[in-house]
Protein backbone atom coordinates (compact mmCIF):
# COMPACT_ATOMS: atom_id res chain seq x y z
CA UNK A 1 0.00 0.00 0.00
CA UNK A 2 0.62 3.43 -0.78
CA UNK A 3 -0.29 7.02 1.02
CA UNK A 4 -1.38 8.97 -2.44
CA UNK A 5 -3.56 12.04 -2.64
CA UNK A 6 -6.92 11.79 -4.33
CA UNK A 7 -5.30 13.61 -7.36
CA UNK A 8 -2.49 11.23 -7.08
CA UNK A 9 -4.36 7.83 -7.13
CA UNK A 10 -6.40 9.37 -10.49
CA UNK A 11 -2.70 9.82 -11.98
CA UNK A 12 -2.00 6.63 -11.49
CA UNK A 13 -4.76 5.15 -12.87
CA UNK A 14 -4.63 6.70 -16.13
CA UNK A 15 -0.68 5.69 -16.17
CA UNK A 16 -1.38 2.30 -15.73
CA UNK A 17 -3.93 1.78 -17.96
CA UNK A 18 -2.78 3.48 -20.60
CA UNK A 19 1.06 1.73 -20.48
CA UNK A 20 -1.35 -1.57 -20.27
CA UNK A 21 -3.33 -0.93 -23.37
CA UNK A 22 -2.24 1.47 -26.34
CA UNK A 23 -6.18 1.51 -27.94
CA UNK A 24 -6.50 3.99 -24.60
CA UNK A 25 -6.65 7.61 -25.80
CA UNK A 26 -6.74 10.83 -23.05
CA UNK A 27 -8.92 13.85 -25.16
CA UNK A 28 -9.63 17.38 -23.10
CA UNK A 29 -9.12 20.58 -22.31
CA UNK A 30 -5.83 21.06 -21.30
CA UNK A 31 -5.10 17.54 -20.51
CA UNK A 32 -1.55 17.50 -22.50
CA UNK A 33 1.06 20.15 -21.77
CA UNK A 34 -0.17 21.79 -18.71
CA UNK A 35 -1.37 18.31 -17.39
CA UNK A 36 -4.93 18.77 -16.57
CA UNK A 37 -6.52 21.58 -15.04
CA UNK A 38 -5.86 20.05 -11.54
CA UNK A 39 -3.23 17.95 -12.12
CA UNK A 40 -4.55 14.52 -12.54
CA UNK A 41 -3.10 14.26 -16.19
CA UNK A 42 0.45 15.14 -15.61
CA UNK A 43 3.16 13.81 -17.18
CA UNK A 44 1.24 11.41 -19.05
CA UNK A 45 2.03 13.55 -22.82
CA UNK A 46 5.76 12.84 -21.57
CA UNK A 47 5.08 9.26 -21.15
CA UNK A 48 2.65 8.62 -24.24
CA UNK A 49 3.19 11.30 -26.79
CA UNK A 50 0.75 13.79 -28.23
CA UNK A 51 -1.24 10.98 -30.25
CA UNK A 52 -2.20 9.56 -27.53
CA UNK A 53 -2.45 12.83 -25.19
CA UNK A 54 -4.17 15.25 -26.51
CA UNK A 55 -6.09 18.75 -25.71
CA UNK A 56 -9.12 19.46 -27.36
CA UNK A 57 -10.84 22.97 -28.36
CA UNK A 58 -12.74 24.36 -25.29
CA UNK A 59 -16.32 22.07 -26.98
CA UNK A 60 -17.48 19.82 -24.45
CA UNK A 61 -20.30 17.96 -27.15
CA UNK A 62 -17.29 18.38 -29.58
CA UNK A 63 -14.69 16.27 -26.93
CA UNK A 64 -17.50 13.70 -26.29
CA UNK A 65 -18.23 13.07 -29.96
CA UNK A 66 -15.02 12.98 -31.11
CA UNK A 67 -14.24 10.00 -28.27
CA UNK A 68 -17.59 8.17 -29.52
CA UNK A 69 -16.22 7.82 -33.12
CA UNK A 70 -13.06 6.72 -31.72
CA UNK A 71 -14.52 3.85 -29.28
CA UNK A 72 -16.43 2.88 -32.09
CA UNK A 73 -13.35 2.37 -34.44
CA UNK A 74 -11.97 0.36 -31.76
CA UNK A 75 -10.53 2.80 -29.59
CA UNK A 76 -11.32 3.04 -25.59
CA UNK A 77 -11.05 6.68 -24.79
CA UNK A 78 -11.04 9.02 -21.69
CA UNK A 79 -12.28 11.90 -22.18
CA UNK A 80 -12.56 15.18 -19.50
CA UNK A 81 -15.85 16.89 -19.24
CA UNK A 82 -13.77 19.30 -16.54
CA UNK A 83 -16.86 20.38 -14.08
CA UNK A 84 -19.93 17.91 -13.80
CA UNK A 85 -22.28 21.18 -14.80
CA UNK A 86 -20.22 21.12 -18.25
CA UNK A 87 -21.45 17.78 -19.37
CA UNK A 88 -25.27 19.52 -19.86
CA UNK A 89 -23.26 21.03 -23.50
CA UNK A 90 -22.82 17.74 -24.16
CA UNK A 91 -26.07 15.43 -23.64
CA UNK A 92 -26.45 14.98 -26.56
CA UNK A 93 -23.66 13.11 -27.31
CA UNK A 94 -24.10 11.74 -23.71
CA UNK A 95 -27.43 10.43 -23.66
CA UNK A 96 -28.56 9.92 -27.22
CA UNK A 97 -25.38 8.71 -28.97
CA UNK A 98 -22.43 7.01 -26.44
CA UNK A 99 -25.82 5.35 -24.41
CA UNK A 100 -27.78 4.17 -26.66
CA UNK A 101 -25.04 3.10 -29.73
CA UNK A 102 -25.29 -0.77 -29.12
CA UNK A 103 -28.74 -0.65 -28.24
CA UNK A 104 -29.43 0.91 -31.56
CA UNK A 105 -26.70 -1.02 -34.37
CA UNK A 106 -28.01 -4.27 -32.34
CA UNK A 107 -24.30 -4.89 -30.76
CA UNK A 108 -22.32 -3.94 -33.81
CA UNK A 109 -21.05 -0.86 -32.67
CA UNK A 110 -19.69 -0.52 -29.01
CA UNK A 111 -18.96 2.57 -27.35
CA UNK A 112 -15.88 1.86 -24.53
CA UNK A 113 -15.41 5.28 -23.17
CA UNK A 114 -14.97 6.94 -20.22
CA UNK A 115 -15.96 10.68 -18.91
CA UNK A 116 -14.58 12.12 -16.30
CA UNK A 117 -16.09 15.31 -14.58
CA UNK A 118 -15.17 16.74 -11.51
CA UNK A 119 -17.81 17.62 -9.42
CA UNK A 120 -16.91 21.12 -7.30
CA UNK A 121 -19.41 21.01 -4.22
CA UNK A 122 -17.83 21.61 -1.24
CA UNK A 123 -15.56 24.11 -3.12
CA UNK A 124 -17.30 27.34 -2.84
CA UNK A 125 -17.86 27.17 -6.40
CA UNK A 126 -21.36 28.19 -6.96
CA UNK A 127 -24.30 27.14 -9.02
CA UNK A 128 -22.62 26.64 -12.51
CA UNK A 129 -19.84 24.80 -10.68
CA UNK A 130 -21.14 22.62 -7.89
CA UNK A 131 -23.82 20.86 -8.61
CA UNK A 132 -24.44 16.93 -8.09
CA UNK A 133 -26.06 16.24 -11.23
CA UNK A 134 -25.82 12.15 -11.37
CA UNK A 135 -29.41 11.65 -10.79
CA UNK A 136 -29.32 13.14 -14.82
CA UNK A 137 -26.99 10.41 -15.91
CA UNK A 138 -27.97 7.22 -13.74
CA UNK A 139 -31.64 7.95 -15.04
CA UNK A 140 -30.19 6.80 -18.76
CA UNK A 141 -30.29 3.37 -19.69
CA UNK A 142 -26.75 2.22 -21.24
CA UNK A 143 -24.57 4.81 -19.00
CA UNK A 144 -22.64 3.80 -16.08
CA UNK A 145 -22.01 6.24 -13.21
CA UNK A 146 -19.32 5.58 -10.73
CA UNK A 147 -17.96 7.88 -8.17
CA UNK A 148 -15.01 7.31 -5.97
CA UNK A 149 -15.01 8.88 -2.22
CA UNK A 150 -11.58 7.65 -1.35
CA UNK A 151 -8.28 7.74 -3.16
CA UNK A 152 -8.02 4.13 -3.25
CA UNK A 153 -11.83 3.88 -4.98
CA UNK A 154 -11.21 6.92 -7.33
CA UNK A 155 -8.14 4.76 -8.71
CA UNK A 156 -10.15 1.10 -8.82
CA UNK A 157 -13.39 2.45 -10.37
CA UNK A 158 -11.48 4.56 -12.79
CA UNK A 159 -8.92 1.42 -13.91
CA UNK A 160 -12.47 -0.65 -13.98
CA UNK A 161 -14.35 2.04 -15.91
CA UNK A 162 -11.78 2.07 -18.26
CA UNK A 163 -12.05 -1.87 -19.05
CA UNK A 164 -15.66 -1.71 -19.27
CA UNK A 165 -17.21 -2.48 -22.80
CA UNK A 166 -19.82 0.43 -22.20
CA UNK A 167 -19.64 4.10 -21.75
CA UNK A 168 -18.84 4.80 -17.58
CA UNK A 169 -19.28 8.34 -16.35
CA UNK A 170 -16.67 8.79 -13.30
CA UNK A 171 -17.50 11.55 -11.55
CA UNK A 172 -14.47 12.66 -9.28
CA UNK A 173 -14.57 15.10 -5.87
CA UNK A 174 -12.55 18.04 -5.84
CA UNK A 175 -13.60 18.60 -2.30
CA UNK A 176 -11.43 15.37 -1.64
CA UNK A 177 -8.75 16.30 -4.58
CA UNK A 178 -5.85 16.65 -1.55
CA UNK A 179 -7.24 13.92 0.78
CA UNK A 180 -4.55 11.32 1.27
CA UNK A 181 -5.40 7.70 1.65
CA UNK A 182 -3.82 3.93 1.16
CA UNK A 183 -4.21 2.84 -2.26
CA UNK A 184 -3.17 -0.56 -3.27
CA UNK A 185 0.04 -0.94 -4.98
CA UNK A 186 -1.22 -4.27 -7.16
CA UNK A 187 -3.64 -4.06 -10.06
CA UNK A 188 -6.75 -3.42 -7.90
CA UNK A 189 -9.95 -3.03 -9.50
CA UNK A 190 -13.12 -1.90 -7.50
CA UNK A 191 -15.80 -3.68 -9.39
CA UNK A 192 -18.59 -1.53 -10.80
CA UNK A 193 -21.88 -1.81 -9.16
CA UNK A 194 -20.21 -2.91 -5.81
CA UNK A 195 -20.49 -1.06 -2.66
CA UNK A 196 -18.34 -0.95 0.17
CA UNK A 197 -19.95 -1.28 3.70
CA UNK A 198 -17.12 1.20 5.84
CA UNK A 199 -18.52 0.16 8.99
CA UNK A 200 -20.96 -2.67 10.34
CA UNK A 201 -23.72 -1.90 12.64
CA UNK A 202 -27.06 -3.26 13.73
CA UNK A 203 -29.45 0.17 14.62
CA UNK A 204 -29.58 1.67 10.89
CA UNK A 205 -28.27 1.85 8.03
CA UNK A 206 -26.66 4.73 6.30
CA UNK A 207 -26.26 4.99 2.52
CA UNK A 208 -24.35 7.85 1.32
CA UNK A 209 -21.72 8.33 -1.83
CA UNK A 210 -19.28 10.96 -3.44
CA UNK A 211 -18.62 14.20 -1.33
CA UNK A 212 -21.45 13.52 1.04
CA UNK A 213 -19.11 9.97 1.85
CA UNK A 214 -16.29 11.81 4.02
CA UNK A 215 -18.52 13.39 6.40
CA UNK A 216 -20.83 10.74 6.78
CA UNK A 217 -17.72 9.11 7.77
CA UNK A 218 -17.06 11.45 9.89
CA UNK A 219 -20.30 11.91 12.12
CA UNK A 220 -20.69 8.29 12.66
CA UNK A 221 -17.43 8.00 13.88
CA UNK A 222 -17.99 10.52 16.69
CA UNK A 223 -21.42 8.28 17.51
CA UNK A 224 -20.71 6.16 20.32
CA UNK A 225 -24.25 4.82 21.12
CA UNK A 226 -25.57 4.21 18.31
CA UNK A 227 -24.76 0.93 16.00
CA UNK A 228 -24.96 2.70 12.14
CA UNK A 229 -24.03 0.54 9.26
CA UNK A 230 -22.37 2.87 7.01
CA UNK A 231 -22.03 1.81 3.28
CA UNK A 232 -20.75 3.91 0.36
CA UNK A 233 -22.11 3.23 -2.65
CA UNK A 234 -19.41 3.52 -4.70
CA UNK A 235 -21.48 3.08 -8.07
CA UNK A 236 -24.68 5.56 -8.64
CA UNK A 237 -25.26 3.00 -11.72
CA UNK A 238 -26.20 0.10 -11.44
CA UNK A 239 -26.51 0.22 -7.62
CA UNK A 240 -25.87 -2.54 -5.09
CA UNK A 241 -29.12 -3.22 -4.03
CA UNK A 242 -28.51 -6.20 -2.97
CA UNK A 243 -25.94 -4.75 -0.12
CA UNK A 244 -28.59 -1.77 0.82
CA UNK A 245 -31.37 -4.42 1.49
CA UNK A 246 -29.58 -6.83 3.22
CA UNK A 247 -28.36 -3.77 5.68
CA UNK A 248 -31.79 -2.51 6.13
CA UNK A 249 -33.47 -6.03 6.62
CA UNK A 250 -31.00 -6.51 9.74
CA UNK A 251 -31.08 -2.62 10.92
CA UNK A 252 -34.76 -1.99 9.93
CA UNK A 253 -33.77 1.63 9.51
CA UNK A 254 -32.41 3.91 6.44
CA UNK A 255 -31.30 7.14 6.02
CA UNK A 256 -29.61 8.49 2.94
CA UNK A 257 -27.37 11.20 2.94
CA UNK A 258 -26.36 13.10 -0.37
CA UNK A 259 -25.17 16.59 -1.59
CA UNK A 260 -27.16 16.65 -4.38
CA UNK A 261 -30.65 17.84 -4.13
CA UNK A 262 -33.21 16.03 -2.33
CA UNK A 263 -35.93 16.38 -4.54
CA UNK A 264 -35.84 13.56 -7.68
CA UNK A 265 -32.58 11.92 -6.97
CA UNK A 266 -30.77 8.69 -6.71
CA UNK A 267 -32.08 8.85 -3.04
CA UNK A 268 -35.21 8.79 -3.84
CA UNK A 269 -35.07 5.90 -5.98
CA UNK A 270 -33.14 4.01 -3.70
CA UNK A 271 -35.96 5.02 -0.88
CA UNK A 272 -38.49 3.91 -2.65
CA UNK A 273 -36.59 0.43 -3.60
CA UNK A 274 -36.20 -0.08 0.44
CA UNK A 275 -39.55 1.00 1.36
CA UNK A 276 -41.06 -1.80 -1.51
CA UNK A 277 -38.74 -4.60 -0.78
CA UNK A 278 -38.47 -4.10 3.03
CA UNK A 279 -41.56 -3.05 4.47
CA UNK A 280 -42.44 -5.82 6.54
CA UNK A 281 -39.07 -5.40 8.29
CA UNK A 282 -38.60 -1.01 8.39
CA UNK A 283 -39.25 -0.37 12.04
CA UNK A 284 -39.02 3.42 11.09
CA UNK A 285 -39.93 5.54 8.22
CA UNK A 286 -36.83 5.60 5.30
CA UNK A 287 -35.02 9.40 6.24
CA UNK A 288 -33.21 11.76 3.01
CA UNK A 289 -30.90 13.80 3.67
CA UNK A 290 -29.41 16.23 1.01
CA UNK A 291 -29.72 19.68 -0.41
CA UNK A 292 -32.13 21.80 -0.55
CA UNK A 293 -34.37 22.75 -3.74
CA UNK A 294 -32.43 25.58 -4.13
CA UNK A 295 -29.00 26.44 -6.94
CA UNK A 296 -25.96 25.74 -4.98
CA UNK A 297 -24.70 29.82 -3.11
CA UNK A 298 -20.93 30.83 -2.90
CA UNK A 299 -21.02 32.17 0.10
CA UNK A 300 -19.00 29.94 2.38
CA UNK A 301 -21.27 30.22 5.32
CA UNK A 302 -24.24 29.46 3.11
CA UNK A 303 -22.73 26.51 1.19
CA UNK A 304 -21.86 25.17 5.08
CA UNK A 305 -25.40 25.80 5.84
CA UNK A 306 -26.62 23.85 2.01
CA UNK A 307 -24.59 20.27 2.05
CA UNK A 308 -25.09 18.43 4.99
CA UNK A 309 -22.87 19.14 7.83
CA UNK A 310 -21.50 16.05 10.43
CA UNK A 311 -23.20 17.47 12.52
CA UNK A 312 -26.39 17.40 10.38
CA UNK A 313 -26.13 13.66 9.77
CA UNK A 314 -25.96 12.54 13.53
CA UNK A 315 -29.40 14.39 14.03
CA UNK A 316 -30.95 12.97 11.28
CA UNK A 317 -29.41 9.75 12.69
CA UNK A 318 -30.69 9.84 16.26
CA UNK A 319 -33.68 11.13 15.12
CA UNK A 320 -34.26 8.05 12.69
CA UNK A 321 -33.30 5.87 15.74
CA UNK A 322 -35.88 7.28 18.41
CA UNK A 323 -38.61 7.65 15.76
CA UNK A 324 -41.11 4.45 15.48
CA UNK A 325 -42.80 3.35 12.80
CA UNK A 326 -46.69 3.42 13.53
CA UNK A 327 -49.03 0.11 12.92
CA UNK A 328 -51.36 0.60 10.00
Amino acid sequence: MTALKYWQAINRALHEEMARDDRVLLIGEDVAEPGGPFGASKGLLEAFGAERVRDSPISEAAIVGTALGAAMAGYRPIVEVMFLDFVTVAMDQVVNQAAKVSYMSAGNFAAPMVIRSICASGRRTGPQHSQNLEAWLAHVPGLKVVWGSTPADARGLLKAAIRDDGPVYVIESLAEWSTRGEVPDDDEIVPIGSAAVRREGDDLTLVTWGGAAPRAATAVEQMEDVGVELIDLRTISPWDRDTVLESVRKTGRLLVVHDAVVEFGVGAEIAATVAAECFDELRAPVRRLGAPYAPAPFAPQLEAAYLPQPEDIASAVLETVKTVRKAS
